[in-house]
């Protein structure tokens, strides 16, 4: 294109690892270069880089976000005993994405991309269900220890004062056991709750929030009394103008809902639940990569990521030289996303009907039959094609030409 669509602000973009990193490359090049002029702060989130500067490179890529207030994520791989002789690691670096989650002080929100003939496994689900998973506290930052037999656990809570309170978790006394303290905060609770009202309010859905209060009468019910409280003082005007609802219950009555309903709503869910709830939902719809993926802070930061990993194995044939099919749609859809959130920003029309018609168009790619083999596998559709990884990108572009 002679006119390419121009960019006011930049969004910060932060490249990955393996074969997401092939396709991140793949997607600039065929499917955004030719038609965006594109204005990004670059961060190479990259594995080897991260160990290069001592994982600072993520922190700085999270501040940037924070500076500009929209970011393109590529997956990233968060190292195990076995990657570090791989890539020679100075030490085991922490998940980038907890890092970032952890500055952005965001919620993660996970929607699965319908399309038709890949039918969700539960027939009623006609819309996209979103997970809505609060990213602190919980098991993911538990204490926790093995006791003996004749062990006498407490919960030891001492003030500023030094006053303890103290309660008996359990007495161990025939038998050998384990103990998990878990914590969270009103702060990281009220953001959560701030995050799933604004994010419910700019996709115009109803917001539906669970725990088990029934049981856990401190813990749980300290999350439902902080969403109430907030909604009540802040949003419930406000959904009332929109036409939306917010509704509590109980997770597992929240279960039976979700199974009976059509979907088109927001799930929001403690760290723990959203982890399983969002696995769940994706596959009953069909594919982790078919989701879309986001962490919105509650001051309207976002970050656009595909839900699923690395793809390590496709990455392995691909550096043996061997063709892969590799399904590229969430990854797509990240930098749709995040390229219309850079337009409603900047009131940059011609951006959003860009990130718009690319989405049109890798949805008709795959509705007219050309998919990658993951899909070949679930599609219905009786003209459907196996491509590989770069054909499935250049027969998007093909469509995409059609549109702009």
């Amino acid at each position: 294109m002679e006119n390419k669509i121009k960019m006011s602000t930049p969004l910060v973009e932060m490249d990955g690892d393996e074969m997401t990193r092939i396709i991140w490359q793949k997607i600039k090049d065929i499917l955004l270069l030719p038609y965006v002029d594109l204005n990004t702060e670059y961060y190479d989130l990259g594995l080897v880089h991260r160990n290069e500067t001592n994982d600072k490179v993520t922190i700085d890529s999270a501040n940037a976000t924070l500076k500009y207030g929209v970011a393109v994520k590529c997956a990233t791989i968060t190292p195990n005993a076995a990657r570090m002789p791989e890539y020679n690691l100075k030490e085991m670096w922490k998940s980038p994405n907890g890092t970032i989650r952890a500055i952005l002080d965001g919620t993660v929100f996970r929607s699965p991309i319908l399309v038709k003939g890949i039918n969700p496994y539960i027939p009623t689900w006609t819309k996209p269900i979103t997970i809505a998973r609060h990213a602190y506290g919980d098991i993911y930052k538990n204490t926790e220890m093995k006791v003996e037999k004749g062990t006498k656990a407490e919960l030891v809570i001492t003030d500023k004062n030094g006053k303890e309170t103290r309660s008996t978790i359990h007495n161990f006394e025939n038998t050998d056991g384990i103990i998990q303290g878990v914590h969270n905060t009103k702060e990281s609770i009220s953001s959560f709750a701030r995050a799933c009202f604004n994010y419910a309010l700019d996709t115009k859905q109803d917001i539906w929030f669970s725990t088990k209060d029934t049981i856990s009468k401190q813990y749980d019910h300290t999350f439902k009394d902080i969403f109430q409280e907030i909604y009540d003082a802040e949003y419930d005007e406000k959904f009332k103008s929109a036409g939306i609802e917010y509704f509590y219950t109980l997770i597992d009555d929240a279960v039976a809902r979700v199974i009976r309903s059509e979907g088109g709503f927001i799930w929001a869910c403690k760290n723990y639940d959203g982890d399983v709830m969002s696995d769940m939902v994706a596959t009953a719809y069909g594919s982790l990569a078919m989701m879309t993926s986001v962490l919105v802070s509650p001051s309207g930061v976002y970050e656009y990521e595909a839900a699923h990993g690395t793809v390590q194995r496709h990455y392995y044939k691909h550096l043996k030289g061997e063709s892969t099919s590799t399904n590229s749609v969430a990854t797509i859809f990240a930098w749709s996303g995040a390229l219309r959130k850079r337009g409603e920003l900047d009131n940059n029309q011609e951006l959003v009907n860009f990130a718009e018609k690319l989405e049109k168009a890798t949805i008709t790619t795959i509705e007219d039959g050309i998919m990658t083999g993951d899909l070949t596998a679930l599609s219905t559709l009786s003209n459907k094609k196996k491509v590989d990884t770069e054909t499935f990108l250049i027969e998007v572009n093909n469509r995409l030409k059609n549109l702009v």
